[in-house]
């Protein structure tokens, strides 16, 4: 199954921790086709902390969708992330925005993920990578929704991966 991540850092050497997760993504048997260049994010919601890295990346694996999410925590876990507050810091954020056209809505995951359309830092990574691709529950383009986002948070290239 194809999936789309989004990645989050804005602790310890944020490069770095996405390096050490698409590492671990491979071992999970995760395959990495293409990823977005890095980009330097507002913080969303809590904002007394540093900003943010974020790239969005294209991945196929034959992991189901629970699957994918128990490996993506097991990796934050790993490289340090604690529970604590809601949108506060973290050394690594490992999302699942899209999966193809599945749609999946329970206690413990959400795909699409349910702040896509409200998020810049997720919505221009993954337009650079994916812009045709369809939200399954809006039935828009990636393009389509970003170019309608209400976020006004900056978000700017850092470099090209």
């Amino acid at each position: 199954m194809r999936y789309f991540l989004c990645l989050g850092s804005n602790t310890g050497d944020s490069l770095e921790n996405f390096a050490v997760a698409a590492g671990r993504l491979k071992k999970e048997g995760i395959r990495i086709i293409r990823r977005s260049s890095i980009y330097k994010t507002e913080p969303v919601g809590y904002k007394k902390q540093p900003w943010f890295l974020n790239q969005a990346i294209d991945v196929e694996s034959g992991l189901s969708p629970f699957e994918l999410l128990k490996a993506a925590k097991t990796i934050e876990t790993e490289l340090g992330r604690k529970s604590g507050r809601k949108d506060g810091p973290r050394p690594i954020d490992i999302d699942i925005l899209l999966a193809e056209d599945t749609i999946i809505q329970t206690k413990d995951l959400w795909i699409p993920h349910p702040r896509l359309a409200e998020r810049r830092f997720a919505l221009v990574p993954l337009a650079e990578i994916a812009p045709d691709a369809v939200h399954p529950v809006l039935k828009k383009t990636v393009r389509a929704i970003l170019r309608n986002c209400p976020d006004r948070s900056t978000v700017e290239r850092l470099r090209e991966t």
